[in-house]
């Protein structure tokens, strides 16, 4: 409130004819306000935009949706034009999208946009000819608002900051595809209403210990796939690192190693649709993730972060139509393509290397645990070449359908393919289709409980053609749309980050129907006089496997599931794969 009444006296001081460097100080933000050693409390960073809204036609502020803290999450928006049509813009502009504070703790993005947005607003910084800036001041604002000083041991400041979790205690950083949120919900809405071309999500990172303030994980570029990976790869990535390096800011790519040091060379992170720029690759935009390292003075992250900002405007603005082409392209290839990578897995053949700035390290006996720790040594910079590889390449793939047939009942899917632009047909009349249905084989779920769930992982299945009864109120979803990457990703069970994956449809791993053993064993006996080809099956495996011959139950359950009395339902995927060619 205070500052609000600040604001309110200064305004009319304000002409247009006051010098940039004067509107500045007058539009301080909370970080310069404390000497940059504090990050505003989530009330205090509104209202901030709120003020740099009232005074400068160049930036708007929206509220859009809720967020499970109850509060509704900001955009704000910078065009110097001053339209905020989004349908007008796309055509005109990139758009360019910043995620702040997913992560509260990791406040760096939050001050570094802050004043980025006020010195466009002023002009200190040239204003973009062709970029659109948008920004989500604070993401998570249930985390923000559980503001402490202690749960960041690692970080060297800023001296409050809020926590990882959210309202819910979910980290949104893996809620992209799963939703469980209204954050990711209400994030889903900004993403598909300001269509962005590029998109930067501001963290610090944990780890290794380096030199470099500044670190860029982009979007895997071999995922990313096509002419636009490779721009991202070779053109708009090498870019950046000499802009910064121009300005005296030295980055590397992300340090993705933890408990040992980097000299032994290390990879890039691998994207899943989970995370942010995983989730933003799959309508082919160019996404980063700016990590601070965190051992660096807050000070120097947030203007480390600022300067990366800076010049990745300057960049879509310099490649807007390049960007713009290339996203085109990408949606058309897509419409053709036949085939479609389920799988990821890293290529040792695509190495670089890196003249990495490290420090001097050692093991030495714990005083705590008595085994060996590693100590890097501050004073000793030390730069070694160190092998980096970030090249990925398809582990599996699936043949793209003509469409997806899921039925009525599975809401909790079709709401959120909808909210994600998906176009979905309700069927109309009852008919009868040929499909390719899935058997869920095989696959492994986490001991422990991971974002709310017991996740799956090395799904694997088996398809066969079969014809099924399409029920008026189903669904079908036409594969043939933007959003195909989206559909692959989340209804093809066997990809890392698909829905089954995730445990929306684990009904049917458990088998409904059963048994009584005294009653079965005739029947079973029955069958197997019967069926000579299952009775010899059913002799190896009592004469190869051990534990099966030793098992009773288990051999009358294998017997079962080899009869009509077994239930279909059992393990079978309710998503069908339909093909034109099949009917």
């Amino acid at each position: 409130m205070k500052r609000v009444l600040f604001f309110i006296a200064i305004l009319f001081t304000l002409s247009c004819e006051t010098p940039p460097e004067e509107k500045v100080e007058l539009f301080k933000t909370y970080f310069e306000l404390t000497q940059e050693e504090e990050t505003p409390p989530y009330e205090e960073v509104i209202d901030f935009y709120i003020e740099l809204a009232r005074e400068f036609a160049s930036i708007n502020v929206q509220t859009i949706g809720e967020t499970d803290s109850g509060y509704p999450l900001h955009m704000v928006t910078y065009n110097p034009d001053a339209d905020f049509n989004f349908q007008r813009l796309q055509d005109e502009k990139a758009v360019m999208l910043i995620n702040n504070g997913i992560h509260p703790g990791e406040s760096d993005g939050i001050d570094a946009s802050m004043m980025l947005f006020r010195d466009l607003a002023v002009e200190k910084i040239e204003p973009p000819e062709n970029t659109v800036i948008v920004t989500i001041p604070v993401y998570n604002i249930g985390g923000a608002l559980n503001r402490n000083s202690t749960t960041r041991v690692n970080q060297n400041g800023p001296k409050e900051y809020g926590f990882r979790g959210n309202a819910r205690n979910f980290d949104l950083n893996r809620d992209f595809i799963k939703s469980d949120t209204r954050n990711s919900r209400t994030f889903a809405r900004i993403y598909h209403l300001v269509q962005p071309d590029v998109f930067v999500d501001t963290h610090v990172s944990n780890g290794a210990d380096y030199q470099y303030t500044l670190t860029h994980l982009f979007t895997q570029h071999n995922k990313l796939g096509g002419e636009l990976g490779h721009f991202l790869e070779d053109t708009f990535r090498p870019e950046l690192e000499a802009a910064l390096k121009e300005a005296e800011w030295d980055i590397t790519p992300f340090v993705n190693v933890y408990s040992r040091p980097p000299n032994e060379g290390f990879s890039q992170f691998l994207d899943h649709p989970r995370y942010s720029t995983g989730y933003t690759a799959l309508w082919h935009t160019l996404g980063l993730m700016i990590e601070t390292h965190m051992l660096k003075p807050y000070p120097k992250r947030v203007w480390g972060t600022y300067e990366m900002l800076k010049h990745c405007i300057r960049l879509t603005d310099r490649h807007n139509k390049t960007i713009k082409t290339l996203r085109s392209e990408m949606r058309n290839m897509m419409q053709n393509l036949k085939t479609y990578p389920t799988g990821w897995e890293l290529d040792s053949t695509q190495v670089s290397s890196l003249n990495f700035k490290g420090f001097a390290f050692e093991y030495t006996p714990s005083a705590v645990t008595g085994f060996p720790r590693l100590k890097y040594d501050r004073d000793t910079p030390q730069t070694f070449s160190v092998n980096y590889y970030n090249g990925f390449k398809p582990s599996d793939s699936v043949r793209i359908p003509d469409g997806y047939i899921i039925r009525k009942g599975y809401e909790h899917v079709t709401d959120l393919l909808a909210l994600n632009g998906i176009e979905i047909e309700t069927v109309e009349q009852d008919t009868t289709l040929s499909v390719e249905v899935y058997s869920i084989q095989n696959y492994d779920t986490r001991k422990s409980v991971y974002e709310g769930h017991y996740a799956h992982y090395n799904t694997q299945v088996s398809g066969q053609k079969e014809q099924i009864k399409v029920r008026t109120g189903d669904y079908y979803i036409p594969a043939r749309q933007l959003g195909v990457r989206y559909l692959l990703e989340t209804l093809e069970p066997a990809a890392p980050d698909s829905f089954f994956n995730w445990n929306f449809f684990d009904a049917i791993l458990q088998q409904k129907e059963y048994f009584s053993p005294y009653v079965f064993e005739d029947i079973a006996e029955s069958f197997l006089q019967s069926q000579d080809s299952i009775r010899n099956i059913f002799d190896s495996l009592r004469a190869e496997n051990n534990d099966f011959r030793e098992n009773p139950y288990a051999q009358l359950q294998w017997i079962f599931e080899q009869t009509t009395h077994y239930e279909t339902a059992h393990n079978r995927y309710p998503v069908f794969r339909y093909f034109e060619e099949m009917n």
